[in-house]
This record gives C-alpha cells, structure tokens and sequence, in this order.
C-alpha cells in the first residue's frame, strides 16, 4: 500500500489519524518547491504562494533563480544549485528572495537533490520567512529556559500520564533524576505519595479542559524520606493548534513551611474552639458524674482517642485535700470513661464508680502528688506498667495499640482533686507540648465545675439530711383517720430544703395537719423549716385555731429575718365529723368525696407567713366517712410551661380516678405529676376519714 493509499485508509490504518489540525509547521508557513535538473520549477505548495505571492499557475516551468533570485545574486544561486545538484550534500542558510510585489524578504532555505525510480535529478527547497522562524525559535528558548531554569517544578505527562518531561526543580523536590521519570506514571516514580488522588486530579483536567490550581498533597520522596513535606500543585491541560489535549502540564512548589504555619493556625483555631465549646458544655448541671462525662466528652476525639476522669477519693469522703506529698499510695474513685470507638483500653480503666488504689510509681499518683502534667509522648512496653492498674489492664492498653499518654491534674482553688488521662491510639500523632497546654486549660475549667458539683451535693446531702430528720419519721395514729405522705427533694442540688408536713395529735381525739413551704432552698430554707415545724406543733397542741396558728406564726417568722412562707392548716375532730382549715398563701385543699367529684376547696387565701399584719381566717366544713382530703406543695403542679390552673385540673383529674390505697395515691399523683428534672421539692400529705 502507497502512503497515499494509507492516507486514504482513515483511521483504521496504523499511523494514520486524518484528525489531525494545524501544527507546528502550518506557524511556521514552511514553503516545499521541487525543481528539476535543469532549476524549473516542477512542484509548488500553497505555503510556497503564500511566502512568494506566485501562484502555482505562475511559477510552474519557470526557472526559480529567474523568478525568485536578484540579479547580484544569480551566480552565487547557481553554483550552490550546481552543487546540491552534483551531489555535495544539502544546503542550509538565510538568502533574499524577491517577492511578487517587489519587495525583497530573508527567507530560511533548506535543499536537498531527490532522485527518482528512472534516476531522474530533482532538488528539493523548504523555506520559512526568517522572521517568523526566529519568533518561534525565541518562544521555544525561551519557554525551554524557562522550564529548566525555573525554581519551581515542572512535569509535562502524555495523555497517558506518563512523563514526557522533568525540570531540575522537579529532580530536586522529588530526588529522582529525570531518566527515572520520563515513560513512568507518577505511582511507578513516587510511590511515597498520594497517587491515586493525583492522576485521578490529571485525568479530570485532561477530559475537561479546567485547569486545577494550588492543590495542596503531602507525602515523603526520595529527597527526604523520613520528613512530610507538603506541595503546592497546578494542572494544566496541553492542547494542540486544534484545540485537541496532548497532556498535561504541572507546576509544583515546596510548601512545607507555609503549610505548617497554616497547620498551626488551623489548629490554634480547634483549640480555641475547643476550649468555647468547654466552657458551654461543661458544668452545665450541678451534679458530679454528668460534670465529669461531659468533660469527657470534650477532650474526646478532638484531643483523644480515651479519656479518663477520676477524683480523689477523700476529697468526697471528707472534702478535704490529701495534704502534702508523700510517698504513700492514692485512692482514686472513677468518674467517667469516655472512648472514641470501641476498645480494649476502656476495659483497662477502672469502671465507672469504683475505687482503685495506685502507688507511687503510678504516673497518676506523680500527677496528683507534684500537681504537674506527666507526658509520655511515646508509651514503650515498660511505660504501660505505670499506666495501668495491673498487668491485666497494661496487656489491654498494649492490645489496643496505646501509643501517647498524657495525664493531666484537676484543679480547683488550688488544690488538686483529681486526673483527667488521655490516651491515643488510632491517632497517629504523639501528644505534645501543644497538647499539654490544651488540656491543661480543659482540666481548669472542668475541675472547677467538679468542685462545684462536689460541694452542692455536699450542700444537698446535708440539706436533705436536716430536711429529713426534722420531718416526721413515722405515720403517727390518728383517731378516725387513715394517713399518707411522701417527701421528695428536688432535682436540682440548691433547690432543696423548704417543704414541710406534719400530723399532729390533739386532745379530744382531733388532729392537726400541716403542709408548709419555706421560700427559698438549701441548708438555711431547711433549717429555717425546722424552726417553724417546732413552733407550729407548739401552737397546735394548745389547742388553737388554725388562723390563730398563722398568725402566731407569722409573727415568728417576720423575726427570722427576709423569709416568707406558704402554710395550711386543717384541724379535724372525729367526733363531729368536723373539718377547721386556714390557709396562708398556699395552693387550695382538694376534698375527694365518694361518688362525687374532687374539688378544690374554696378558701380565702390569705398572705404567705412574713408578710405580717394580715389577718388569717378559719373556714368549717363537714367531713363525712370515705372523704379523702389532699394537702400538698406547689412542687406537685407547678411547671414553668403550663398554666397553673391546667395543672390543677390535672391533679383532680388524677383523684378523680377509682379509689385505691392511699400509698398507691401518692404514688400515682408524684409519678404522673413530677418530672426527673422538676426544680422543686414536694410534701403531699393525704387524710381520709374513717369510723371511730
């Protein structure tokens, strides 16, 4: 098959691509003219009219020195003519030529003799405008000198991302001469990098023609094995004068240092961040275990893979400190435990509520003794034995791949009392300086919220101590009445103290009860409780009127100071199926009788007990057998999102239901009634007449 045959193949023949569009040498507008033996033109291109201005029709048959050539110029013309001609080898150079319109242009020839299949002579002539080679042989210097000059790398891959092309800069970032790059892919030449992200990077540029720029990738090459270094790469697609990709073009820059200052940036912004969302998150209640979880859940995983809360055990057992340092063991009582994932290294702390005893050796023993960080960036197989409570825990530690520690004291007022442990180890990175100080400011924050919670569950266990010991402790027997009660304290650790119940026997058989509220809460709202509990039984069982017991009450209480109080008190005498009640402030009575609906009694309320000077007033009802009547605290209805009076009608609703034990009431009205979370303690007080 002839070339020209081939051509007309298509694609389908190898080599040939009829696709292919304006090239290199349609710039340079190079001119092909074939003369015969005797210097006659024989063949013209259209690039040969466009540089001469003749048309083939033209120059055809005629002589090319004639034609193209001055006449100063014809014997030098003919000479080298004669020895292309002669066999002398080709000729290259720079010669005048005349054009069409009577100019004269430098034009760069190249001429070679042909010889044909009947040995027929001929000479072959290219030739370019000088000007426009020069331009180009410019742009090439230039953009060669570039390339290899440039301080910055640079790759040029074929379509099949191989390299077709490496700069010195580029040998040198990635330590690897040119020869060990060209006719490889990036994965063949640097197999240290991320590859696959890169070519997948180079083959979207190829397909879309959108150049991707200051793609940053770390990884190590052979110029520094044993350092991360971070580039800065661009892509750029390579298209032919067609508009077709031939490849691509990269350009890479070291970035290392701006990438680990931007690195250290990013990661003062985390910490900042961190250390907000510390401050929002923890302590956000007043109680010991939920305070330590959520300073569990901060330091975990933005800090660590494990994390660990405890506190000394005698700071709870008596509120003080350990004292100086010594070489003795401590007790540590374990608060949270907190893990990115599941993992044996949660097994190896100590569960949740128990106690455990570390001696002097232990780091978190040195912790808590010195008051300062202990750091083991690297943990070796030595270091788990200071770690762990025993061998056990150091061979779960050693199965989880614990590989950085750093223990860390809790501070409060300044005295330590507790260790916040951190451990990492599916993170790669060792903990450092950087982290110290980190959580060193976590710990800080959280051990005050610690200590807080520590002292109010004092506070509370002390309150709710006193509140319980000056109620009553056993249902007292009463004449013709059937009687229940419950107290119970608050969720909230400053929020108990203030409510009261009491059932108090009188001469004739009559029964006096008592349902009060102090306002206020903790320790002083109990003690405060306390007092008017004594004073009101006193003035009960002499044998008062209830308005007459407010009212002495009242006088006793405006001499304790700035404090105020609800009370009701309901004195009932079997004897006349008689009920007297008065009221100071509080919520009203509800009366339950058989057969009927609850009602909440219809009662002048009165001012609370502080107020002074208001008259109190006794009402008289009749109470027959069955009738139930139901005291309580405002703890019982009051929510902060609903009205009062829907949660009253709640509460008669709730009585409204089939009679049952008076226990399996106040079971029912605190389960139905209260929430887990409810800010306020509650006394219920329930009677229900019998036969005597």
């Amino acid at each position: 098959m002839s070339t020209a045959d081939a051509f007309r193949a298509g694609p389908g023949v190898a080599g040939a691509d009829p696709s292919v569009g304006p090239g290199l040498l349609d710039v340079l507008g190079v001119a092909a003219v074939v003369l015969d033996a005797d210097g006659r033109i024989t063949l013209w291109s259209p690039q040969a009219e466009e540089l001469f201005g003749y048309s083939a029709k033209e120059a055809l048959g005629r002589s090319a020195a004639g034609l193209l050539v001055a006449e100063q110029h014809l014997e030098l013309v003919v000479s080298l003519f004669a020895e292309v001609m002669a066999g002398a080898g080709p000729w290259a150079g720079v010669f005048p030529v005349l054009h069409k319109d009577g100019s004269t242009r430098l034009a760069e020839f190249r001429n070679m003799r042909l010889e044909d299949r009947e040995g027929r002579l001929y000479a072959l002539g290219i030739a370019s405008d000088q000007a426009t080679l020069r331009r180009v042989e410019r742009d090439l210097a230039l953009s060669m000198r570039l390339v290899s000059q440039s301080p910055i790398g640079v790759a040029v891959m074929d379509t099949d991302l191989r390299y077709v092309l490496v700069n010195p800069a580029l040998e040198r970032l990635n330590g690897l001469p040119a020869d060990q790059h060209l006719g490889r892919r990036v994965h063949e030449a640097l197999p240290f990098l991320d590859t696959d992200a890169i070519e997948s990077a180079m083959r979207e540029v190829l397909t879309s023609g959108l150049p991707q720029l200051n793609q940053v990738t770390t990884g190590r090459t052979p110029a520094d094995p044993y350092q991360d270094h971070a580039w800065s790469v661009s892509l750029y697609r390579l298209d032919d004068l067609a508009g077709r990709a031939i490849g691509v073009a990269a350009s890479i820059v070291d970035v290392t240092e701006q990438h680990k200052a931007s690195t250290a940036v990013a990661q003062a912004r985390q910490r900042l961040t961190l250390i907000a969302d510390a401050s929002a998150r923890i302590g956000t209640t007043l109680d010991l275990d939920v305070t330590a979880r959520e300073l569990g859940e901060i330091a975990v995983p933005a800090l660590a893979d494990v994390a660990t809360v405890d506190i000394l055990d005698a700071i709870l057992a008596d509120g003080r400190p350990q004292g100086a340092p010594t070489d003795e063991a401590v007790q540590f009582r374990a608060l949270a435990i907190k893990a990115a994932y599941p993992t044996p290294a949660a097994l190896a702390a100590d569960p949740v509520g128990s106690i455990a005893r570390y001696d002097a050796t232990r780091l978190v023993t040195q912790c808590v003794r010195t008051g300062r960080a202990m750091l083991l960036a690297h943990v070796s197989h030595q270091d788990l034995g200071r770690i762990a409570r025993d061998a056990e825990a150091a061979a779960l530690l050693a199965e989880a791949g614990v590989h950085s520690y750093l223990a860390v004291p809790l501070t409060a007022r300044g005295e330590v009392i507790g260790v916040l442990g951190l451990q990492r180890t599916r993170n790669p990175m060792p903990f450092d300086e950087d982290d110290v100080l980190l959580a060193g400011e976590l710990a800080a924050r959280a051990a005050v919220c610690i200590d807080n919670a520590r002292w109010y569950q004092k506070q509370r266990h002390a309150a709710l101590t006193l509140q319980r010991h000056l109620l009553p402790h056993e249902p007292t027997r009463t004449p013709g009445l059937e009687i229940a009660y419950r107290y119970q304290p608050a969720a909230a650790v400053d929020e108990v103290g203030g409510d009261w119940f009491d059932v108090i026997s009188l001469s004739g058989d009559k029964t006096a009860l008592v349902v009060g509220d102090v306002m206020g809460s903790g320790i002083n709202a109990a003690a405060t409780m306390g007092q008017l509990r004594t004073v009101a039984r006193t003035l009960a069982e002499l044998d008062l009127e209830p308005a007459a017991v407010l009212a002495r009450l009242d006088h006793t209480i405006t001499g304790l100071g700035h404090t105020m109080a609800t009370c009701v008190i309901a004195v009932y005498d079997p004897h006349r199926n008689r009920c007297r009640i008065a009221t100071a402030g509080h919520l009203p009575p509800v009366l339950t009788r058989p057969g009927r609906a609850p009602e909440l009694l219809d009662l002048p309320t009165g001012a609370p007990l502080g107020v002074g000077g208001v008259p109190f007033e006794t009402v008289q009802f009749h109470l027959g057998t069955g009738d139930e009547l139901v005291l309580y605290t405002d703890g019982l209805v009051e929510t902060r999102d609903q009205d009062i009076d829907v949660r009253l009608g709640a509460l008669t609703d709730l009585l409204g239901q089939p009679r049952r034990p008076l226990e399996e009431t106040c079971d029912l009205l605190l389960g139905a009634l209260r929430q887990p979370a409810d800010h306020d303690d509650v006394a219920l007080l329930i009677a229900r007449t019998q036969h005597t």
